[in-house]
Formats: C-alpha cells, structure tokens, sequence
C-alpha cells in the first residue's frame, strides 16, 4: 500500500528520493495450518529480501473463511505519481491509478490487449520486439479510433 505521507508530498510537487520504506506499506492476510508458528511465520515473511524486508510489514492472521470470502479474487490496486519542472518555476505532476477486485483477471486482460497491439504491428508489416512505452493506447483497444474518440475523449 503507498504511505499517504510520500503520495501527497509528490502531489505537491516535490520530488525527494524516497527509501523503499517510504513508498510502500506491505499488508499480508495469512490462513495458517493449524499448530503453525505463527511468530516464526510472521518472522519469516518481514524479513524476505528483496521483497517484505525493506519494506513496514503488516501480517494479519485470518480464517479460512474470511479469505474465502474477502481475498480470492485477489483485489489490486495502485498508483504511479510523477512531478517534475515543465519551465522555469512551473510544476507537473501526472497521477496514474488503478483499484481491480481481481488481479488476475486484470493482468490476463493486459496481457490480452498487449497481444491484440502485436497483431495489429504485424499486420501493419512491423516487426521486432517493443516495450509498453512504445505501444501507443490506441493499439490495445478492440475499438477503431473513431470509437475511440467519440467514446472516450
């Protein structure tokens, strides 16, 4: 989860290089066997490397139950801010966000729409391999362009 406190300092404009413990919060919902350790389990998880160590670490010991109800489809959600100068004195700050009920389904959906864009270069006579920064978002809808236009902007 982002730590509101960095979100609303970029918001603002500023642009300080953040420790990875001040960008992310991490929050985990585990169903443990039962007789499981759960400190030894909650040890383990806030000090994996490169993933739950540099990061406050949240473990949250739940039911079998309350996952099957809350946490199956594995919501998602993020968000990407960026601030810089566009002139002398002047700030822009672009915010991108995004809040899924399943992050599987979204990412299935991505992948989709990435391979819909590949079919389109090919058929265009294009060739070799891209990066998401070089796909422009009209190429990863199933809309033309004039639907696009006249649905979206």
């Amino acid at each position: 989860m982002p730590v509101e406190e960095t979100l609303e300092v970029i918001r603002y404009g500023e642009t300080p290089d953040f420790s990875t413990k001040e960008k992310h919060t991490r929050v985990c919902y585990i169903v443990a066997e039962e007789g499981a350790d759960g400190n030894a389990i909650e040890v383990e998880i806030k000090t994996m490397p490169n993933y739950f160590a540099d990061y406050d670490t949240f473990v949250n010991f739940i039911s079998e139950e309350e996952f099957d109800k809350n946490y199956t489809a594995m919501p998602h959600a993020g968000v990407v801010i960026t601030s810089a100068n566009t002139g002398e004195g002047n700030k822009f700050t672009m915010e991108f966000s995004h809040k899924v009920d399943s992050n599987p389904e979204f990412t299935a959906n991505i992948m989709l729409a990435f391979a819909r864009a590949a079919y389109k270069l090919y058929k265009k006579g294009e060739v070799g391999a891209r990066t998401v920064f070089d796909i422009p978002p009209a190429m990863l809808s199933s809309k033309s362009t004039e639907e696009l236009r006249k649905e979206i902007l």
